[in-house]
């Protein structure tokens, strides 16, 4: 069997082939900045459907956030080897598997906007990273992160309108000082904080959460997309569950900049799947 897997910080897809069976479920996110190979381990012995396959399982292709150096990705790749014993194991940046589930072999931007924020240069063979990817507290603009962050600062201020900040306070537990534990005590501070993005679902079309949803995927623009200097003459494409619930607010933002927008997937999952299907030759 062989297995493919799209890990964000928040959650990984995988889905699985073999001559008699496909199969697909989900895990909680593997990132390497988050989970050591220990609790990797721990993570997949706790599920006992992935259990049944343990043995089975001969190739796995893992694309996940936070594997773009050579001790992360061995972070993964020592967790997943422990369980998966059987089994050859490649571990790449997240980029790339957004860059075959959107490019294929064609040159693009491929961006991402989930729970962070990244983008990458696509020249149709290899994926080319920037300076960009900083994470939650440096980086991540226009993610459920960023977002998130945006959303607590502005009731905590005041900022927020009143209408607003009722539903918020009854949706959500929020003071300060609860604010400062989950930040900056508690481990996987991004997904707390993208875990409070999802208020502007139910409210995109306010004033106030378009403003917040404009400004911060101009400044994704501004600071990602932007300091690629031929940018207008690329297909740039996202994925991720900010992008694509929002996306109306995106390609304003993206037309109103000249920036040309392709494919937006909530989900690259299938699209890397049958990436690597195809180069394995399974598919044609």
């Amino acid at each position: 069997m062989i297995l493919v897997a799209d890990s964000g910080s928040s959650k990984t897809d995988w889905m699985g082939y073999s001559p008699t069976e496909t199969i697909s479920f989900s895990t909680q996110g593997i990132n390497p900045y988050f989970l050591n190979a220990h609790d990797i381990f721990k993570l997949f012995s706790k599920k006992k459907e992935i259990a049944a396959y343990a043995e089975k399982v001969r190739e796995i292709y893992f694309f996940g956030a936070g594997c773009s150096s050579p001790d992360k990705i061995e972070v993964i790749s020592n967790g997943i080897s422990s369980f998966f014993t059987n089994a050859y194991v490649s571990v790449e940046h997240d980029l790339i598997g957004s860059a075959y589930a959107t490019c294929g072999n064609t040159k693009g931007l491929t961006c991402i906007l989930g729970t962070g924020s990244n983008i990458s240069y696509f020249d149709g063979t290899e994926v080319h990273s920037g300076s960009h990817g900083l994470g939650y507290a440096l980086g991540d603009e226009g993610s459920g992160t960023y977002f998130g962050r945006k959303l607590i600062t502005a009731y905590l201020y005041g900022q927020m309108p009143a209408d607003l900040g009722v539903e918020f306070a009854a949706d959500y537990e929020i003071d300060k000082e609860s604010v400062i534990t989950n930040v900056y005590q508690k481990p996987a501070p991004n997904i707390y904080l993208a875990s409070i993005s999802k208020f502007m679902a139910a409210h995109k079309d306010h004033p106030f959460i378009l403003g917040i949803l404009r400004e911060g995927f101009q400044e994704f623009v501004d600071s990602n997309i932007k300091d690629y200097p031929n940018y207008k003459s690329l297909d740039t494409h996202f994925v991720g569950s900010i992008a694509f619930y929002y996306q109306d607010v995106l390609k304003e933002v993206c037309l109103n900049n000249q920036v040309r927008v392709g494919k937006i997937l909530q989900k690259p999952i299938e699209g890397i799947y049958n990436y690597i299907l195809k180069k394995e030759g399974i598919l044609v």
